[in-house]
């Protein structure tokens, strides 16, 4: 698997993702081996982090993006975490339908993940399944939010740009100053600006553009560019690529890039570690026993939730302490 991964193979490539997906123990021991011995092939893309509110139209522009990078002549990899339904757990999975040109593109690997009510787990198998597509030769990784709420964070801390679109003409445009998602963006793209919309994008520049002098200097020394587009009639994308380009060799020259990179890798061991704990603590049959029982007289007003809550942990500890 892994020698058809650095190979470049999409069909084995789609494979290992497959078993990093997976939730059976026996796919998960294969797939962390395939990721180890791939890890040392990884590195080598620039991994890019697309969000905006629903009906911004991030598929559209991640095809004309898509295929701007590939006439550069390079190869993309598109993961879009893509929302599960609370009720009945499934996902659509249709970005591939939205993507219509660049679907057909032998150079770009499409891959839709549902993120299956744990955004934490998703976001964990995403960045493994970025190590999968760079040892595979993929030199530009777009990674696509679902566009609400923790969405974000997750993506922002396994990605080198985030890219923030936005629209103008909505009569809402002060809404999307929010100030969590605009201190993450490195770069705010405003749709639509065609047609009679100009001036409004115009408009919408100018304001994201005051918003953002009031925040405080990024860490990377890059003040975020605004910048107007249309994904539709594909105006204005060499631009939001040149300045993409000029955020890659900013923070490369000053030495952001890397320290981006090491922090996450460091805040991803912990996630997993954090992942694992929680995995360990609700899959002991005793413990989920217990906790039934516990529920039960905290809803009854037997005992407090904070109460209940030690006890439950108290004998966890106690278990984990005998078994060492």
């Amino acid at each position: 698997m892994v020698e058809g991964i650095l190979k470049g193979d999409v069909t084995t490539l789609s494979r290992a993702v497959t078993l990093v997906e997976s939730l059976a123990p026996a796919h998960q021991a294969i797939a962390q081996e395939v990721i180890e011995k791939c890890l040392p092939y990884s590195g080598n893309s620039r991994r890019i982090g697309i969000t905006g509110v629903p009906g911004a139209g991030k598929s559209t522009s991640i095809d004309v993006f898509g295929l701007h990078v590939l006439r550069q002549g390079g190869r993309l990899a598109v993961l879009a975490i893509d929302p599960s339904s609370e009720r009945t757990k499934g996902s659509i999975l249709g970005d591939k339908t939205r993507m219509e040109k660049l679907s057909l593109e032998q150079d770009a690997f499409i891959r839709p993940s549902p993120s299956a009510g744990s955004l934490g787990g998703v976001a964990r198998k995403t960045r493994e399944t970025i190590v999968l597509c760079e040892a595979a030769g993929f030199d530009n990784i777009f990674v696509e939010t679902v566009g609400v709420g923790q969405s974000e964070t997750a993506v922002h801390s396994m990605v080198d740009f985030f890219l923030l679109i936005q629209l103008a003409g909505t009569g809402d445009e002060l809404q999307g100053i929010k100030r969590g998602i605009m201190e993450m963006a490195d770069g705010i793209v405003i749709n639509k600006a065609d047609g009679d919309n100009i001036p409004r994008a115009q408009l919408a520049q100018a304001q994201f553009k005051n918003a953002l002098h009031l925040f405080p200097m990024p860490e990377s020394g890059w003040l975020p560019e605004v910048l107007t587009y249309s994904g539709y009639y594909e105006l204005g994308i060499p631009e939001v690529w040149d300045m993409i380009d000029r955020y890659f060799e900013f923070v490369k020259a000053n030495g952001y890039f890397d320290l981006r990179r090491a922090r996450q890798a460091r805040y991803w061991m912990y996630e997993t570690i954090n992942e694992q704990l929680r995995a360990n603590f609700y899959g002991d049959p005793e413990i989920e026993a217990m906790l039934a029982a516990k529920e039960a007289r905290v809803l009854a007003s037997q005992q407090s939730s904070f109460t209940a809550a030690k006890d439950v942990l108290d004998i966890y500890f106690k278990k984990n302490s005998l078994n060492i």
